[in-house]
């Protein structure tokens, strides 16, 4: 019986994917196998060498002490993609707000209370709704800093809009690019998407090279009036610079997800509560990810959409009557895949299929055996230096 300890409240569409003949899943378990959460913040000291996986059922792991995991081999799962529909149409939403004037027009139309003849306040509205003038989003530049599953989906969305798109991500996988439309121009600099572009959308990860990525030097090389949207972390722009540039014009507005206290009472500013994710679509697409990544992971040992640990997928033989499978998770040096199958071999325990692969400092290997293999190999594998897990599956 497998034992998942929740936090938060997780989607009863994520939750009834664990079966009840074989998972016992509560937010009251203690020595769970595994953790399923989303916006929980976690210590550092909930994390031992007994739990095996942290599954954050959102895109980002800030709340999650992956450093820590990884020292004791328990794999973090995300969920990329699963809320990236919900995200990118509050960037559209975004891009409206920004550029009309929507939400001051609300307000002027909702003070007019005392008005109570329909023609008079008609007039009125004719009247002032010059005061409320923007502009269309069609034909305009969207720079996408980070060409991620969602901002690949903004890119498209935009593209569509007939926006001219702009995209930047040193890191662009190669999933990522076959998802990207060829209408988007690549550029290579980012003072240079920075500058080219009327709009700027952010969809980056909290990482030491992106913290405080937009900067001064960011924002001077921005065309005067430039819109930059955040719907991904605050954390990734600067709150000085950001404030200096709206105070100087050099910044139009500034739309994002993460209010603060100096943005209070600005016109300027558009600070939402955190609703990049917060769809009943989004959080049900999120948990099922994460739920299904956790059970092949428990179950079979096969690792999808982890932010520390390789992703590696074993087929197993469904025929197969008899042997195990053994994963095993270990430092990143030389010579250990060949200590761990010399161990298998003096027990005579015969190895039908593996797969090893790495990922910075750990490695993870999958072996089907043919027996199942003793506790006296099991120890002997565990007591080799460097070896970090060895889970039987």
């Amino acid at each position: 019986m497998h034992k998942i300890q929740t936090f938060n409240a997780i989607s009863a569409c994520g939750l009834a994917r664990f079966p009840i003949d074989q998972y016992e899943v509560s937010a009251d378990l203690e020595q769970a196998d595994a953790l399923l959460l989303r916006s929980h913040k976690l210590d550092a000291s909930a994390i031992n060498g007994e739990m095996k996986a942290v599954a954050r059922a959102g895109a980002g792991v800030n709340n999650v002490p992956v450093d820590q995991c990884t020292k004791h081999g328990v794999v973090v799962f995300n969920t990329p993609g699963a809320n990236a529909n919900a995200v990118k149409e509050l960037v559209l939403c975004g891009l409206l707000l920004a550029s009309r004037g929507i939400i001051p027009g609300i307000g002027f139309a909702n003070s007019q209370s005392s008005i109570s003849d329909y023609g008079e306040l008609s007039k009125l509205m004719e009247t002032e709704k010059k005061r409320f003038k923007g502009s269309e989003i069609a034909g305009k530049t969207l720079g996408v800093i980070g060409l991620g599953a969602i901002g690949s989906m903004v890119a498209d969305m935009a593209i569509k809009l007939e926006m001219n798109v702009h995209g930047f991500d040193p890191a662009l996988s190669v999933d990522a690019a076959w998802r990207l439309p060829s209408q988007v121009k690549r550029i290579e600099n980012l003072n240079t998407l920075v500058g080219s572009c009327d709009f700027i959308s952010l969809h980056l990860p909290v990482l030491d090279s992106t913290r405080n990525l937009i900067d001064a030097s960011m924002f001077a090389a921005m065309n005067k009036g430039t819109c930059l949207l955040n719907f991904a972390r605050d954390e990734i722009v600067d709150s000085n610079a950001l404030l200096n540039a709206l105070e100087s014009g050099k910044l139009g507005k500034y739309i994002c997800d993460f209010p603060r206290p100096e943005f209070q009472d600005r016109e300027d500013v558009i600070s939402m509560p955190h609703l990049g994710a917060s769809t009943a679509e989004a959080e049900e697409n999120c948990a099922m990810m994460a739920a299904d990544q956790l059970r092949d992971f428990l179950e079979n040992g096969n690792i999808r959409n982890s932010v520390n640990f390789p992703n590696l997928h074993l087929d197993r033989d469904i025929n197969a009557k008899q042997g195990a499978r053994l994963a095993i998770s270990n430092k990143n040096v030389p010579k250990m895949l060949g200590q761990i199958l010399s161990v298998l071999a003096d027990q005579n325990i015969n190895v039908i299929d593996m797969l090893n692969k790495s990922r910075n400092e750990v490695a993870y290997n999958l072996i089907d055996l043919e027996s199942v293999p003793s506790d006296s190999a099991l120890a002997a594998i565990s007591n080799i230096d460097d070896v970090i897990k060895v889970t039987v599956l």
